[in-house]
């Protein structure tokens, strides 16, 4: 076990760059701006290129700024290797691009984020078959899989709805059939959950939400907890078999899904997320208190109809989610009474933001199906329980007295 896991999870975090010899003695790892790299050996500069030798062999690959947030990434999911892309779609469409061929089956929950949705449906239209299902029951994700069944797909806590995914009897499934399971942990962050402990093989961030906390950059990461065999997965390229099986996954995903795939992340961008990084834990802890206080208060109100949020009593996988994560996140949807108009409410809030972000510092507002699930269509959103008066609420971190008071004066 590293010096990482043996640390607590902020200590590591906030140390991780220091592990390995940093320029100057930097505090934070400096930015590299270099697209190229040079080499005295040309042996050398081959065994890079093939994977043999630790380095850099061009900057679409990645760069040591965002090595360095791999680091940390790697540290707060306690996997053996990360890869960073531009943003979070970006690493989704390359563990697709990457890992599977024609024909090779999807099953994914039917409840995932909108983008993550119409790219599986596009995935689709190229030949990889996709079943969505009720990825809340396993006995819906077992009836769905067939032998051509590749990976199983899940997020944590949806987005807007927060249906809580049945994340262990899942991964016990996808153990026992030998399928690559992947858990989108965006929503819960490494700190509230880590799916290594269910059986997730890979782990995908949105490192623009909850890691990076601000609001100011963009990236995404993928994650190999170590737990799937990657001997057993049929389509690794031999030119990637020439290192220790555990890292397969992870060198095709950095050559086929990084390199081919193009969605690099700049240095830039890197460092804001790794500076972001270090305050998740705290962070979280008080997202996570503003918003069932939030969601507590909402639920008492006349004007609001329903309260969707997994730290009630009332969410029909309350138990599941008290169970499975450290807190019940940052993430909450209502529904107004019959004859309140959503925009008119949403209008009245002087506090929150209005935006389609979520997992910033700040309190942020949308009215879903007008937005962000405006393109699925109707029939869609009906299938995933969003409402025409759904409004989703991603809490910040502002003082909470603050934020129950604008939400009464508006419902006011």
């Amino acid at each position: 076990m590293s010096d990482e896991i043996k640390r607590g999870f902020t200590t590591a975090i906030l140390h991780s760059d220091r592990d390995a010899a940093v320029e100057h003695g930097a505090l934070h790892k400096p930015l590299h701006l270099s697209v190229a790299y040079g080499y005295r050996d040309a042996r050398e500069l081959a065994a890079v290129f093939q994977g043999r030798a630790p380095g850099y062999a061009y900057g679409r690959q990645g760069n040591p700024t965002s090595a360095a947030l791999e680091a940390k990434v790697t540290a707060m999911e306690g996997g053996v290797g990360t890869v960073t892309f531009a943003t979070g779609m970006a690493a989704i469409g390359a563990i697709m691009l990457a890992l599977f061929k024609a024909g090779d089956h999807i099953v994914s929950s039917q409840f995932v984020f909108g983008n993550t949705s119409s790219l599986l449906l596009t995935l689709e239209a190229h030949g990889h078959p996709v079943t969505f299902v009720d990825a809340t029951d396993v006995a819906a994700v077992e009836a769905a899989l067939t032998p051509a069944t590749r990976v199983v797909f899940v997020e944590t806590i949806a987005n807007p709805r927060v249906q809580v995914a049945d994340l262990k009897r899942i991964g016990d499934l996808c153990r026992a059939r030998g399928i690559l399971y992947v858990v989108d942990n965006t929503m819960t962050s490494p700190w509230l959950f880590r799916p290594r402990d269910v059986g997730a093989g890979l782990v995908v961030n949105a490192l623009t939400k909850y890691i990076g906390g601000h609001g100011n950059a963009l990236a995404g990461a993928i994650t190999d907890t170590g737990a799937f065999d990657w001997t057993a997965f049929p389509n690794i390229a031999d030119a990637y078999k020439g290192q220790p099986p555990r890292n397969w996954g992870l060198q095709q995903l950095r050559k086929k899904g990084l390199r081919d795939w193009g969605g690099t992340l700049a240095a830039e961008q890197a460092h804001h997320i790794a500076v972001g990084a270090e305050t998740l834990a705290l962070r979280m802890d008080r997202i996570c208190a503003n918003a069932l206080a939030l969601a507590q208060w909402l639920q008492q109100q006349p004007q609001v109809r329903t309260v969707y949020y997994p730290g009630l009593a009332t969410h029909p996988q309350h138990a599941l989610a008290s169970e499975l994560f450290r807190g019940f996140g940052g993430l909450l949807s209502f529904e107004l009474a019959d004859g309140l108009d959503p925009f008119d409410f949403l209008n009245r809030l002087k506090v929150v933001v209005l935006s389609s972000n979520l997992g910033d510092n700040r309190t942020l507002a949308i009215p879903v199906a007008h937005t962000i699930y405006h393109e699925m269509g109707a029939e869609r959103r009906a299938a995933m329980g969003i409402a025409d008066s759904l409004i989703r609420i991603s809490v910040g971190i502002e003082d909470r007295d603050d934020l129950l008071g604008d939400f009464g004066q508006a419902l006011a």
